[in-house]
């Protein structure tokens, strides 16, 4: 769609083609992680800004140690005894448990909690903070949970292990 050496048209087409290449150098890597993590691109990119010392880890989970614990480190079928805050991307808190006194304890490996707490959890030790960025899929999915938590959300929660509750020996 040529009209003459000198058109816009042409200058139009090249200049377009140029953006087009420039952004796919820029965003291809953070592309092709979040494809292959089936994370959304815009909730990869604020992830990597937001939180630049989380570390990812092979199940897609991202972590920041806040603070380091000493205690017992949980096994599959341990019970816990955990605070944490709940919050969406943008920062909106949907859950959050504070009070020492009204912990909320659960067995791991049970179905109780969301998968990406279950590996967060398994990591930790007694004492520690741990800031655990769950993609959807380690969450509540492509579904979510109405009215707090939007399909396809990306959670945030930090979580502190306040007990580890050894579950008892088999026959017991």
């Amino acid at each position: 769609m040529e009209l003459s050496p000198k058109g816009g048209i042409v200058l139009a087409c090249g200049m377009l083609r140029f953006i087009v290449l420039l952004l796919g150098v820029l965003f291809l890597p953070q592309l092709s992680q979040a494809q292959r993590e089936k994370w959304p691109l815009r909730d990869l990119i604020v992830v990597e800004r937001k939180f630049p010392e989380a570390e990812r880890t092979s199940t897609g989970l991202w972590t920041e140690v806040l603070k380091e614990g000493s205690g017992a480190k949980p096994s599959r079928g341990d019970s816990v005894k955990v605070l944490f805050k709940g919050m969406l991307l943008d920062g909106t808190t949907f859950d959050e448990v504070s009070d020492p006194s009204k912990a909320f304890t659960f067995q791991l490996d049970r179905g109780k909690v969301i998968a990406g707490w279950e590996y967060g959890l398994l990591m930790m030790r007694e004492g520690e903070r741990r800031l655990l960025i769950v993609p959807y899929e380690l969450g509540y999915g492509t579904r979510g949970r109405s009215p707090d938590i939007p399909r396809m959300a990306t959670l945030i929660f930090e979580v502190e292990l306040l007990e580890v509750i050894p579950r008892p020996p088999l026959g017991s």
